[in-house]
């Protein structure tokens, strides 16, 4: 820094946190009591200069403050933090000019040997650097580091002095989309998902590329792994995850206490599933599970003496029993499952038809079941390959109507009559009958096409009235329907229960490849792919969505690992098998639409709600006891008040959306060919463009 003649400089003090995670904790106290023998210790530096928001006249460029440096050294004020790290405080003072304003920016250099976690940087009384992010040694990337002050401008407001930073940092986080990354990079890109199989270890695990005209499906964050030696089509797979996993953007790996939660829950998985596969493979029999009992036995009990009489009250109080007790207990909680709510206090509920039509409502998967537009049901799929519409015919249901006449409910045209809303369906028939021959074609695994048939009685509940097995045509053959309705003998009640089992297996398939996978993690990334490569730290909408965002990415790449991979947990749990990603794709074709993605849209869509601006959400239930639906609406509608006061506080009318150029930017999105069906927003309200 160029000191002006007869110009003060004065002193901030500042304090900056850095935090240690708890794997290198032990190491700095070993290292500080070794080091106490040393005269001349060294572990580098950190070098810290302010940048101010205004413009030096002399040089056309933003003030800057003089360097100030930080030893690296394990001593400063140290701080506990919430047992898993230590964060220790160092005091800085930064040398500025008497006119050199406030400062906006700090651009830090490591000249350390290793990374370092640069929690925050408090100036006293003036200002406020909130940084959560590992800055790399210089030796690994000689690129400053830059971090803003806690303060948020759209771009167009961006003081002078930081108009150049904001675009320097979004140009280091974009990359140029070459090269193998590093695990300490920040680069955001996209790829396909060309990276699930694994073609070198043989052909059964060779997987198709996810994402392109022939198989539609949002992207992923590039790595730039080179391709696999059988096939330059595909990324090499990673072959140890503990040691070398799969790149994110660094700061986008998870947190010492976020990561210690999921290995415990890995290990509890791994320790749980000890004893199934041993009695698999000790096993001489092919059916190791014959029957609820045997799936019962994989779960929990509740107590080891049960005190159904004063003798078991006496016995319980002795201290062999509690130590029993506690005995049974630890070895339970490792090497057993945590029994499912529904069947803590009765095994026997998944038999009953009021409990199956319950889980549609408030069981695992909420998010399938839509109201009956027309009967019997269409499909939409190719009459031409698939000609068979439906096996359902009004004799199979309306016995089971509670005396209500099939022509009465035809009225469920109307949309205006939502009383008389009152057959519903989760139909499974699109999305299953395609991949059915090659499913069934798999070892071991067997399955339908389904479609239930729900009727709400006059109690508010659903009960399942007619089932629909489908089969696709094969080798020459006929397609196959079977329609199965409630039991009235021993026989029909063994097939009414197989016909739900496969309806449970299917409805199992949907929620993981669809609604969790597809809506949930997939669909997100390119999202904070494309909010990290447009959007500034300091922009608003940015600071609004970062900590939803966080570790999705990382989420994401550990399902490449070890999840939706070829023969990973997915494939082998789930009935699809080697199919299942590609059924998530054929829902992204052929029924993802961003619009519909918000509750309100998505209700509505399914018939399960009609717009109804009384209301408090603007829209009125058709099954009031659907907890999902009105508890989530109760969500819904207190995230969409806080972000329409938190937007249309930056964006008081839709100029300021248009002239927003980082926000006009994320769009990107629509020229990377993942993009489902969006028509163009038609209303000018802020809240909703942004």
């Amino acid at each position: 820094m160029e000191e002006l003649v007869g110009v003060e400089l004065i002193k901030l003090k500042a304090v900056v946190a850095i935090t240690n995670s708890k794997r290198d904790c032990l190491r700095e106290v070993m290292l500080a009591a070794f080091e106490a023998f040393n005269a001349n210790p060294s572990h580098g530096f950190v070098s810290l200069q302010l940048v101010s928001n205004t413009f030096d006249p002399r040089t056309m460029k933003p003030k800057l403050s003089k360097e100030a440096t930080l030893p690296l050294k394990p001593n400063g004020n140290i701080m506990a933090h919430g047992g898993n790290r230590r964060t220790i405080n160092h005091d800085v003072e930064f040398a500025v000019e008497s006119n050199f304003g406030i400062p906006g920016a700090l651009l830090v250099t490591n000249k350390g040997d290793k990374e370092l976690f640069l929690e925050n940087i408090n100036i006293e009384g003036i200002a406020d650097f909130v940084c959560n992010s590992w800055v790399r040694p210089d030796k690994v990337n000689n690129e400053k580091r830059i971090f803003f002050c806690n303060k948020v401008y759209l771009p167009n407001e961006t003081p002078e002095g930081l108009k150049e930073l904001r675009e320097e940092e979004l140009r280091q986080l974009r990359g140029d989309g070459e090269g193998v990354r590093l695990m300490s990079d920040r680069i955001y890109d996209y790829d396909v998902y060309n990276d699930i199989g694994d073609p070198d270890k043989g052909l059964d695990l060779v997987r198709p590329t996810l994402g392109g005209e022939e198989n539609p499906h949002p992207r992923r964050c590039r790595t730039g792994r080179p391709a696999a030696n059988t096939d330059e089509r595909a990324e090499s797979r990673v072959e140890d995850h503990d040691k070398t996993p799969i790149y994110v953007p660094r700061d986008e790996t998870l947190a010492d206490s976020k990561r210690e939660a999921v290995n415990r829950d890995k290990l509890k998985g791994i320790l749980r599933n000890i004893v199934p596969s041993l009695v698999a493979r000790l096993s001489t029999e092919s059916d190791v599970l014959k029957g609820f009992s045997d799936v019962n036995g994989l779960y929990r009990e509740r107590s080891l003496v049960q005190p159904e009489s004063q003798k078991n009250r006496i016995i319980e109080k002795l201290p062999i029993a509690r130590v029993l007790c506690k005995i049974q207990g630890l070895a339970e909680e490792i090497v057993k499952f945590e029994p499912p709510k529904i069947i803590s206090g009765d095994n026997g509920c998944c038999l009953r038809d009021d409990d199956f039509g319950r889980q549609v409502l408030a069981g695992i998967n909420t998010l399938s079941i839509e109201c009956l537009r027309e009967f019997p049901p269409k499909s939409k799929l190719d009459p031409s390959i698939y000609p068979l519409q439906s096996a359902l015919k009004e004799e199979h249901i309306i016995g089971h109507l509670d005396g209500m006449s099939l022509q009465k409910l035809k009225k469920l045209k109307s949309f205006n009559a939502i009383e008389e809303k009152k057959l519903f369906i989760l139909d499974y028939h699109d999305i299953y009958l395609p991949f059915l021959n090659q499913i069934n074609a798999l070892e071991g695994r067997k399955a339908y096409a389904t479609r239930a048939i729900f009727f709400l009685t006059s109690a508010g509940t659903l009960k399942p009235i007619a089932i629909e097995l489908s089969l696709p045509p094969s080798g020459g053959n006929i397609p196959s329907n079977r329609v199965l309705s409630p039991p009235v003998d021993a026989t029909s009640n063994w097939l009414w229960q197989m016909g739900k089992a496969h309806v449970c297996s299917n409805d199992a398939g949907v929620h993981q490849l669809v609604h969790h996978w597809l809506r949930t993690h997939a669909c997100m990334e390119p999202f904070i792919i494309a909010a990290h490569r447009q959007m500034s730290r300091m922009h608003p909408i940015f600071k609004l969505l970062e900590p939803h965002m966080r570790y999705t990415l990382k989420i994401n790449a550990m399902a490449r690992e070890t999840l939706i991979n070829a023969g990973g947990i997915i494939e082998t749990d789930f009935t699809p098998g080697h199919y299942c990603m590609l059924m998530s794709c054929a829902a992204y074709r052929d029924w993802w639409r961003f619009d519909f993605e918000g509750l309100p849209s998505d209700l509505i869509r399914r018939g399960m709600a009609v717009a109804d601006e009384s209301k408090p959400h603007g829209v009125k239930l058709v099954i009031e006891d659907y907890p999902y639906a009105s508890d989530g609406l109760l969500i819904w509608s207190a995230i969409e008040r806080l972000v329409q006061t938190y937007v249309n506080y930056y964006y008081p009318n839709s100029s300021t959306i248009w002239s927003d150029t980082e926000l006009q930017a994320c769009p990107e999105l629509r020229a990377v060919p993942l993009w489902g069906i969006c028509p163009k927003p038609s209303t000018t309200n802020a809240a909703a463009l942004a």
